[in-house]
């Protein structure tokens, strides 16, 4: 029978979880693979929703760069290691090293690395790296794979060194649905484009330049102590790129930036500024990593429609009113 292997990850527009995904995939080569991508929001739903049917020894569920946080989640994965599933948890945002450290995650692991040191994919490729070197296996699409890890490594963190790791990160961005995974399955060692990912990479420049003309319209400076200030705006995708370009003209910001495109807040900090944003984002519920974070903040919107049709109210008002007049 066909080794099966499950993986919940981070994505699937995010660079450093379907690198994450991939790995796993060129790693278990021959075996069916079943990937599955999520946000914040929805991981404890995705993960209860897996459908693993017996026999579950001969099986591995990998989740990827992500955590979940609710216990009735810890309950269901426990349920599946007692029935056999090998469950394997590599993560390296803030939030779930600080969840380890409280005792908040209950799951007996065949495996688990939560590790800030390095981005998710890093560590999955690493861990498997080493695996297949003490089973004296070759792989060599898995070896094909590892400038991509650099990559995605490389964008997660910030680094910014390695070339074409924020393009890289911004193509698969655009691209929709599962694509970014297939394709990242399929690329070459020296990471060349698919023709998809070419397209996406070419609707990239002019959605940027889009964004940054709604984030600019919507600027606005709160000024703390310190000389330190909150820099808020609306933007239309890509809040990075604008947190990126503003850092360089705003020292000692934080960027607070409401994503009308995924309908969360991301928050972003210029070069110079050391606030923690995982901590800033724990305290909306959401998480991340020190220097790039985000949450959702669902009253936003309700604000937002709330005080469009105030100012509309009044509009309609005063030409009723006009037409009393006369």
């Amino acid at each position: 029978m066909t080794r099966l292997v499950h993986i919940v990850s981070h994505g699937p527009h995010c660079l450093d979880g379907v690198a994450a995904a991939v790995a796993v995939a060129r790693y278990h080569q021959g075996a069916r693979v079943q990937p599955q991508f999520s946000g914040n929001p929805k991981i404890n739903e995705v993960i209860r929703g897996l459908r693993i049917d017996e026999p579950l020894a001969d099986q591995e569920l990998w989740i990827t760069d992500i955590s979940w946080t609710d216990p009735e989640t810890d309950r269901f994965l426990r349920r599946l290691a007692e029935r056999g599933l090998k469950i394997f948890w590599v993560d390296h945002h803030r939030t779930a090293i600080e969840r380890v450290k409280q005792g908040s995650i209950d799951v007996p692991f065949t495996h688990k690395i939560v590790d800030d040191r390095y981005a998710a994919a890093r560590l999955v490729y690493d861990y498997l790296r080493q695996r297949l070197r003490a089973e004296g296996r070759e792989n060599p699409s898995f070896e094909r794979f590892a400038h991509v890890v650099r990559l995605a490594d490389d964008n997660d963190r910030w680094l910014h060194e390695v070339e074409g790791s924020w393009d890289l990160a911004l193509t698969l961005r655009a691209m929709n649905g599962p694509e970014a995974f297939e394709d990242l399955l399929a690329i070459d060692e020296r990471a060349t484009y698919t023709p998809r990912m070419q397209a996406a990479h070419d609707r990239v420049a002019a959605e940027i330049e889009r964004s940054f003309e709604v984030a600019g319209a919507s600027r606005t400076r709160i000024p703390l102590q310190g000389g330190m200030q909150v820099v808020a705006a609306v933007c239309d995708g890509y809040p990075s790129e604008i947190a990126d370009r503003w850092g360089q003209e705003l020292p000692n910001s934080v960027f607070v930036l409401f994503d009308l495109k995924g309908g969360a807040i991301s928050f972003r900090r210029s070069p110079d500024c050391e606030v923690d944003l995982s901590a800033v984002a724990a305290a909306f519920g959401g998480g991340g990593h020190p220097a790039a974070a985000g949450c959702e903040m669902p009253e936003l919107l309700t604000l937002l429609s709330r005080r469009a049709g105030e100012r509309v109210a009044e509009v309609v008002e005063r030409l009723r009113a006009t037409r009393r007049d006369d």
